[in-house]
C-alpha cells in the first residue's frame, strides 16, 4: 500500500547525504509505503517455519540525483522482525524496529475489502509506544502503475562507525541495487489520506503532507541479489 504526496522540497533535501542532490522534477514527492512481506532464501526452507519468513514494514521513499542519474532513496524505515532488520542494514536501509499493521484484502467472507473500486484499506505505524503515522486508501479502480516515487534503482548508504574513538568509519559506502526476477500483480489506485504524528526522537513528522498525489495497492515479488558500490 503506497501513499504518495508532496512535502516541502527543502525537508527532502535536508535528508540527502553530501554529493546527492534532490530530483530535478517534483523534488518534494514522497512515498509512504506499508508492506506485508513473506521472504525466503533459495532453498525456501523458511516458508515452512513462517515465523522466519513473514514480517511487516513501513518505509518512506524520496527521489534524488547522483552523478546525473535519478534514484529512489529510503530515508526512514521500520520493521517488526529482527532478521529483516539485519538484512536491511546489510543492504543499506536505515531500518528500526516498529509495530506495523495494515488491512488485508479478502476474496471470501466479509472480514476485509475486495480489490476493486470501493475497497477501503487502513494502515498504521507505531514505534516505542508512540503512533507515528496512519493512513486510509479508498480504491477507485485499476492503475497502470503503483506510483512513481519508488520506481527507480535504490541509492543507499551503508555505514558503521569505528569501535576506536577518533578513528574513521569502519564502513562508509554509497551503493545502488536493483532487484531481479520482478513479478507485479495488478495495480489499483484511489484516494488516500495520511497523518503523521510528532514523537520524541523521531523525525518522520518533518515530512508533513502538503498536497496529495494518489494512493496505490499492488502485490510485488522480487529477488535481492547484491548491488554496486558507487563511492
Amino acid at each position: 500500500m503506497t501513499i504518495e504526496y508532496r512535502t516541502d522540497p527543502a525537508r527532502v533535501a535536508a535528508l540527502l547525504p553530501d554529493g546527492v542532490e534532490p530530483a530535478e522534477e517534483d523534488p518534494g514527492a514522497v512515498a509512504l509505503i506499508w508492506a506485508d512481506w513473506q521472504s525466503c532464501g533459495d532453498s525456501g526452507e523458511e516458508l515452512l517455519d513462517p515465523v522466519r519468513s513473514q514480517y511487516k514494514e513501513c518505509f518512506v521513499v524520496v527521489r534524488c540525483r547522483y552523478e546525473g542519474e535519478t534514484y529512489s532513496r529510503c530515508v526512514y524505515i521500520w520493521v517488526d522482525k529482527d532478521f529483516a532488520l539485519a538484512r536491511g542494514w546489510h543492504q543499506g536501509y536505515p531500518k528500526k524496529q516498529g509495530s506495523i499493521w495494515m488491512t488485508r484484502p479478502v476474496e471470501v467472507g466479509r472480514a476485509g475489502p475486495r480489490l476493486g473500486a470501493g475497497g477501503v484499506f487502513g494502515a498504521s505505524l507505531q514505534a516505542n509506544d508512540r503512533r507515528l503515522a496512519e493512513a486510509t486508501l479508498t480504491l477507485t479502480g485499476e492503475s497502470e502503475t503503483g506510483g512513481f516515487v519508488n520506481a527507480l534503482p535504490m541509492l543507499h548508504s551503508r555505514w558503521m562507525p569505528s569501535i576506536e574513538k577518533g578513528a574513521g568509519d569502519s564502513l562508509a559506502e554509497l551503493v545502488t541495487m536493483r532487484s531481479r526476477d520482478v513479478e507485479l500483480g495488478p495495480a489499483y489506485t484511489g484516494t488516500a489520506e495520511v497523518r503523521l504524528f510528532s514523537a520524541p526522537r523521531e523525525e518522520l513528522a518533518t515530512l508533513e503532507p502538503r498536497e496529495p498525489i494518489a494512493g496505490y495497492w499492488r502485490r510485488v515479488g522480487a529477488t535481492f541479489d547484491g548491488g554496486t558500490r558507487l563511492a
